[in-house]
C-alpha cells in the first residue's frame, strides 16, 4: 500500500431485495459510496451477498443493477482490483462478472496480508460448526448437474422462485443480535484457525451486524455489517481496521 492508500470491505448489499423501488435506492447509494472511496482506495473487497439473488445463463443475465455494474466496471478500468467474493444469494457467479466488469472472484475464503498484517477474508457461510441443513443445500447448489438442470428453466419462473426462497429462507436469521463468543459460529471457527496460523484480522460478512471483536490481544474479528440497516462498512488505513457507515449527501 502506498502512503495515503485505504482497502475497504464490504458485504450484504442484497441488490434486488425487497423491491425494485428499495434496490434502486441502496443502489444509488452505494454507487455513491463506491464515488467517495475511489480517490484513496488501492482495494476493494465485496464480501458477498452483493446481489439477493444471481443467476447466469450462457445468453441471459438477470435484469438490473446497471448503475452499480457500470460503477464496478469503471473502477477496474481506472486499475483499481475489485474483489468480489459469492455469498449464500449469489453463489451462481460464473464468468460474466469477471468478463465484463473485471472482477476478481472468489468462491472461498482467502488470506492476503497487507503492510505486513494477515487477514483472513470471506463471506461466512457454511463455517464453523452447526448449521447443517444449510451445508447440505450449498453442497446441492454448487452442484454442476443441478446448475444444468436450474438453466433449463426458463428465467421468468426460475427468477420468481428464487427471490421467493430468498424472502422465505435464510435472510430473517443471519441478522440476529451477536450472541457471544461460544455461540457464534464463525468466531468459533477463527478461534480454530488461529491455533494453527496466526491472523490479525478476520473480516466476514453475511450475518448483517456490525462487530469489531477482540479475539487476542493480537487479533480483531470484523463483521462489516449490510447495506439494508447499516450502511456500513470496514477501512484499513493502513496500520487498523475500523468499521464506518456511510451517510449519503
Amino acid at each position: 500500500m502506498k502512503p495515503g492508500e485505504k482497502i475497504y470491505f464490504a458485504s450484504d448489499f442484497h441488490l434486488g431485495f425487497p423491491s425494485y423501488e428499495k434496490s434502486l435506492e441502496r443502489e444509488k447509494k452505494i454507487v455513491s459510496w463506491l464515488d467517495s472511496i475511489r480517490s484513496d482506495a488501492s482495494e476493494i473487497y465485496l464480501l458477498g451477498d452483493i446481489f439477493d439473488y444471481w443467476f447466469e445463463y450462457k445468453k441471459v443475465v438477470p435484469r438490473g443493477f446497471t448503475r452499480f455494474l457500470g460503477k464496478i466496471s469503471e473502477i477496474t478500468d481506472s486499475g483499481i482490483p475489485v474483489h468480489f467474493f459469492t455469498g449464500n444469494h449469489d453463489i451462481w457467479v460464473f464468468d460474466y462478472l469477471p468478463r465484463e466488469t473485471g472482477i476478481i472472484l472468489h468462491r472461498e475464503p482467502v488470506i492476503k496480508e497487507f503492510n505486513g498484517l494477515k487477514f483472513y477474508l470471506g463471506h461466512g457461510d457454511g463455517l464453523g460448526p452447526g448449521d447443517k441443513k444449510y451445508k447440505l443445500l450449498k453442497k446441492v447448489f454448487t452442484s454442476k448437474t443441478l446448475q444444468w438442470l436450474f438453466a433449463r428453466l426458463h428465467p421468468n419462473f426460475s427468477v420468481w422462485f428464487a427471490h421467493k426462497w430468498s424472502r422465505n429462507s435464510r435472510f430473517s436469521k443471519v441478522n440476529d443480535p451477536f450472541k457471544g463468543e461460544d455461540k457464534e459460529s464463525l468466531i468459533i471457527y477463527a478461534k480454530k484457525k488461529l491455533k494453527t496460523q496466526h491472523f490479525d484480522y478476520f473480516v466476514f460478512g453475511h450475518r448483517h451486524i456490525t462487530l469489531n471483536h477482540p479475539l487476542s490481544d493480537k487479533t480483531r474479528f470484523l463483521h462489516t455489517g449490510d447495506w439494508i440497516n447499516n450502511f456500513s462498512y470496514c477501512v484499513f488505513d493502513g496500520k487498523k481496521v475500523e468499521i464506518k457507515n456511510f451517510i449519503s449527501k
